[in-house]
């Protein structure tokens, strides 16, 4: 399926805000409560599945969706369609403060690979599946668990990482990264897992026991402040037993 021509604009600078534009009729897919505004005329439905393949039948809708669960997302994801006469737009936030990232799939090979829970929204006709490590020890130990999510198609995509967004265009060389810190990559990059040096520097380093390995040719996404490092430290500076700090000093 040929995915609908969509315009954007995204808004914002830490807090982003993708404003799509729809011409009557075009669909966009998003992340169930994804969505922060629209304008009046467009309907929205949540559907099992993409909609990229719409013959595929139930069996087929179920299959896909039940592979959603895997990375921990929604079983059901959000169709926005335009049903006004005219251009309409719908907009989606950020779920925390980073960079919203738009990506035209048929520039990037058409096929993408990026961490459970970096997609945000895609035109009609992207399909957004899943794809599992081609080795164990980037299953167990990488950032981005067994699992990453896959987008496949000609349209554009949009994905969204934490804090300041980095490309790195690899043309054979290797990149080794912070597992938590890899976003997104595309297909003819080779994904896999090493140890972090020597034991020493493994335990007491603080770069984690495992660094992310990537060698090939294309493009390479990254992200200077993963969401679980943000966690970390607010963590750290939450009151303890629901007490109250008096001050920084």
């Amino acid at each position: 399926m040929k995915s609908h021509e969509i315009e954007h604009e995204i808004i914002g600078d830490d807090m982003q805000i993708v404003e799509i534009e729809l011409d009557t009729g075009e669909t966009v897919v998003a992340e169930a409560g994804a969505m922060n505004y629209m304008d009046d005329g467009i309907v929205f439905e949540a559907k099992m599945g993409d909609g990229a393949a719409p013959d595929e039948g139930l069996m087929g809708k179920l299959l896909s969706a039940g592979k959603r669960l895997l990375t921990g997302e929604s079983l059901f994801m959000t169709h926005f369609t335009n049903r006004a006469a005219g251009k309409k737009r719908v907009a989606f936030a950020a779920p925390y403060p980073g960079k919203i990232i738009p990506l035209n799939l048929a520039e990037h090979g058409g096929r993408l690979f990026c961490q459970k829970d970096a997609f945000l929204c895609a035109a009609l006709g992207t399909r957004v599946s899943i794809a599992f490590t081609k080795r164990l020890g980037a299953g167990f130990f990488g950032g981005e668990g067994f699992i990453l999510q896959k987008l496949e198609g000609d349209g554009q995509a949009f994905v969204h990482a934490g804090g300041t967004v980095i490309l790195k265009e690899l043309t054979g060389q290797t990149l080794r990264v912070d597992t938590g810190c890899l976003v997104a990559f595309t297909e003819g990059i080779d994904y896999s897992i090493e140890r972090a040096g020597n034991l020493k520097s493994m335990f007491f380093g603080g770069e984690g026991l495992f660094l992310a390995t990537m060698r090939g040719a294309g493009k390479v996404y990254l992200q200077s402040l993963p969401f679980s490092r943000m966690a970390d430290r607010i963590l750290a500076h939450a009151p303890r037993h629901g007490g109250s700090r008096k001050g920084e000093g």
